[in-house]
C-alpha cells in the first residue's frame, strides 16, 4: 500500500514544516546575539537578570505545551500554528523596541508560551499526514530547522547587529514569522481529508494505512492513563537527561572553544558550526535506516552512548591536547542529534492517536527542563571549577543515564499485523 501514497505530501509539506520550525528557532536562539552586542549594557541587565530572562522562556515553554498539545489534537493544529507564528514574531519584534527590564521578562515568558505548542503540534501534524514507515523522515526534516537555523542564523544575526544594532536584528528577523503564518494558512491543511491537492484514491489510501497502524496499538481511555503509564514517565525522564547534554553543548559550545589557545571569535565561530553540520548528517542517516527497519531503538540509544563516550573522552584529555578533545566534541554532536526522528516517530509508534499528542508534549515539556538544566548547570560548573572537564563529564553521565533508559525502560513495538497483540503500556 505504501507504493501507492501520494509523493506530492513531502515535497507540499515537509518544506513548509521546516521553514515554520525554523523561523521559530531563529527567534528563540537570537535573544543571545542581543545580549552579548548592548542589550545588556543598554538596559542595564545584570547576570542574575539575565539567568531569569532564560529561565522565564523555559517556565512558559515548560507549563503551556500540554494544553496547546490538546487544543491541536482535538481541534486545529494548523490554525494553532498560524496564530502562534504571529504571536512569536510580534513578540520577537516587540524584543528590538522594549525600553526596560521589567516588560523584557514578560516578553521572553509569553515567548516561551507562543512557542510551547509549536514542536508537540507540528509532530502531531505530521503524523496525520505520514505512515510509520516514513514518520522518521518527516520528522527529521522537520527537526532539521535546529541545527541549519544556527549554522545561518549565527552569521545573519552577526551582520544584522553590525550594521543595525541589536534593536533592528530582532525587528527584522521577528518579521518574516508574521509574513509566513499567511503562507502557512494557505499551503498545508489539518488532515489528508481536507487536502484538494490529493485526489480521492490517494486519500483512501492514506487514511487506510494510517487507520490500520492504529489496530495494532491497546486504546488509552485518556490522557491522564496515558500520562501514567511507564512507557510515558520512561520517556519523560529520558528526554530530559537527553536535553541536558544537548542544551549543555549548544549553550556553552562557543565559550569553551574561545577558551583554547590562540583562539578568536572568528574561529570560534567557524568550528563551531562543524558539529552541527556533523548532527545534520546524523540525523538524515538515522531517520532513513529508523523508516527501513522498524526499529527505533536501535537509532536511538546506541547514539547516546557514543555521545555519553566521546564527552568522557573529552574530560579524560582536558586541555591537555585541544584537537582530539574537539575532534570528540565533533562526535558527541553528531550522536546527540541523529535520534530526533527515530525518537519522536517511537512515540507515536506505541501511543494512540488519542492521546499522542498530549503525551509528545509531556515528554518535550521534560526535555524543556533538561534544557533549562543543562544550560544551567553547565554554565555553573564552568564558572566554579575555572574550566570545562566536570561539564564535560556531567553531560557524559547524563547522556549515560538516558541511554540506558531507553535501552531498559522502554520496549519496541512489533510490527503491525492484521489481527496485532496490543502494546502493552503498563
Amino acid at each position: 500500500m505504501t507504493a501507492r501514497l501520494a509523493p506530492s505530501r513531502w515535497y507540499r509539506l515537509i518544506p513548509v514544516a521546516f521553514v515554520t520550525y525554523s523561523l521559530a528557532y531563529l527567534d528563540r536562539a537570537n535573544f543571545g546575539f542581543g545580549a552579548a552586542s548592548g542589550m545588556a549594557t543598554d538596559l542595564k541587565i545584570t547576570p542574575a537578570i539575565s539567568s531569569l530572562l532564560g529561565a522565564l522562556f523555559f517556565l512558559g515553554y515548560f507549563f503551556f505545551q500540554v494544553p496547546g498539545a490538546i487544543y491541536a489534537e482535538n481541534r486545529s493544529a494548523k490554525k494553532l500554528i498560524f496564530w502562534s507564528l504571529i504571536l512569536w514574531g510580534g513578540l520577537a519584534m516587540a524584543t528590538g523596541i522594549v525600553s526596560n527590564v521589567a516588560v523584557l521578562i514578560g516578553i521572553r515568558f509569553m515567548l516561551g508560551v507562543v512557542e510551547s505548542a509549536v514542536m508537540p503540534a507540528m509532530l502531531l501534524f505530521l503524523g496525520r499526514w505520514f505512515t510509520r514507515t516514513e514518520r522518521s523522515q518527516a520528522n527529521t526534516f522537520l527537526i532539521l530547522g535546529n541545527p541549519v537555523t544556527i549554522l545561518w542564523m549565527s552569521v545573519l544575526s552577526g551582520y544584522l547587529v553590525q550594521a543595525v544594532g541589536w534593536r533592528w536584528m530582532f525587528i527584522i528577523e521577528g518579521l518574516p514569522a508574521i509574513v509566513w503564518a499567511f503562507f502557512w494558512w494557505r499551503l498545508v491543511d489539518d488532515r489528508p481529508a481536507d487536502a484538494h491537492w490529493l485526489s480521492a484514491p490517494e486519500k483512501q489510501a492514506l487514511d487506510a494505512q494510517l487507520a490500520e497502524e492504529q489496530r495494532g496499538i491497546k486504546p488509552v481511555k485518556n490522557y491522564a492513563a496515558a500520562f501514567k503509564s511507564r512507557v510515558v514517565i520512561a520517556l519523560c525522564a529520558q528526554y530530559f537527561l537527553w536535553s541536558i547534554g544537548v542544551y549543555g553543548f549548544v549553550m556553552w559550545l562557543p565559550s569553551i572553544l574561545n577558551a583554547a589557545p590562540d583562539m578568536t571569535i572568528v574561529k570560534t565561530g567557524w568550528l563551531s558550526a562543524v558539529p552541527y553540520l556533523m548532527a545534520i548528517i546524523g540525523m538524515l542517516s538515522a531517520s532513513y535506516f529508523s523508516d527501513k527497519t522498524l526499529n527505533r531503538k536501535a537509532f536511538i540509544w546506541p547514539f547516546l552512548l557514543i555521545g555519553a563516550v566521546a564527552f568522557y573522552g573529552s574530560y579524560l584529555i582536558g586541555a591537555s591536547n585541544f584537537w582530539a578533545s574537539f575532534c570528540l566534541f565533533l562526535v558527541a554532536g553528531g550522536a546527540m542529534y541523529a535520534p530526533y526522528g527515530p525518537f519522536f516517530a517511537f512515540i507515536l509508534d506505541v501511543l494512540p492517536k488519542n492521546v499522542a499528542g498530549g503525551a509528545v508534549a509531556l515528554i518535550n515539556s521534560f526535555g524543556a527542563l533538561g534544557s533549562f538544566t543543562g544550560t544551567y548547570i553547565v554554565g555553573y560548573l564552568n564558572g566554579t571549577t575555572g574550566g570545562f572537564g566536570a561539564s564535560y563529564l556531567f553531560m557524559a553521565v547524563s547522556l549515560l543515564l538516558s541511554a540506558l533508559l531507553m535501552l531498559v525502560a522502554v520496549q519496541q513495538p512489533g510490527p503491525v499485523q492484521h489481527e496485532p497483540e496490543p502494546v502493552s503500556l503498563a
